[in-house]
Parts: structure tokens; sequence; C-alpha cells
């Protein structure tokens, strides 16, 4: 698998990185928050204000998953 993303989104604190290895895809997930020692770190849980952008931000990673896959058929 390469090492750099074939593709990152981001909306808000919500980011969708996309890997790609041997034709197939994979995304992570992730919020971003600043920690108490005011630092920025990621989770990959969520609350009830994150969801839509959640959902958001993986339609868009499956639209370029779907975009790709159409491009090299």
């Amino acid at each position: 698998m390469n090492n750099q993303p074939a593709h990152k989104l981001r909306l808000g604190r919500i980011s969708a990185t996309i890997w790609e290895n041997d034709g197939f895809y994979s995304v992570d997930i992730t919020r971003s928050y600043k920690a108490s020692d005011g630092n920025w770190k990621n989770t990959p849980s969520f609350g009830h204000s994150d969801l839509l952008n959640a959902a958001k931000c993986l339609e868009r990673a499956e639209i370029w998953i779907g975009r790709k896959a159409n491009a090299s058929s």
C-alpha cells in the first residue's frame, strides 16, 4: 500500500482519508479536537453535532471513489 493517501476530504472538524491498494479503496474517518494540552488530536468518535458532517464527508468519499473506478474502466 502507498504511504500517501489517494485523496483527503475535510468538512469542518471531520476528515475522510481515502487509501488505494491494488485498485481497492478504504476510507478512514476522524474528528479533530483540541486537547487540554492545547495540541490538536484526532479521534474516531463522533458527537451528535458531528454526525451530519461525517455523513456528508463519507458521501463525498463514495462519489470520489466511484468516479475513480469509472475512469479506470
